[in-house]
């Protein structure tokens, strides 16, 4: 038996609340989130392989009467859009990453 005001080994009711109330609350909100996640991931991947391997290698010689910054279109992607395209995609999966961890009460 323990005394008032003395939490048990497990903390106080109030703190165990609190911290069921941080983690998903059941099953589906899990799958939710992790669908979500996938979705996020699949997502960035396609726009990834597009910007980099499509646009600087595949589609090259489609975009190579397309001028831009003196050089074609393909060998500006393959050499410095691909990169700043990716440095985009960082800055937005973080942040809809947040945005879905606060969703699902699962943030940092």
């Amino acid at each position: 038996m323990r005394e008032a005001g003395i939490p048990d080994a497990q903390g106080a009711p109030e703190q165990r609340k609190r911290k069921g109330e941080r983690q998903m609350a059941d099953k589906s909100s899990s799958n939710a989130y992790w669908a979500a996640n996938i979705r996020l991931i699949t997502i960035s991947l396609v726009i990834w392989f597009i910007a980099s391997y499509g646009l600087g290698i595949l589609f090259r010689p489609m975009l190579a009467g397309i001028k831009i910054g003196g050089t074609d279109l393909g060998f500006w992607f393959a050499q410095q859009g691909s990169i700043l395209v990716f440095l985009v995609l960082i800055f937005v999966y973080a942040a809809r990453m947040n945005k879905l961890d606060r969703e699902h009460g699962v943030e940092e």
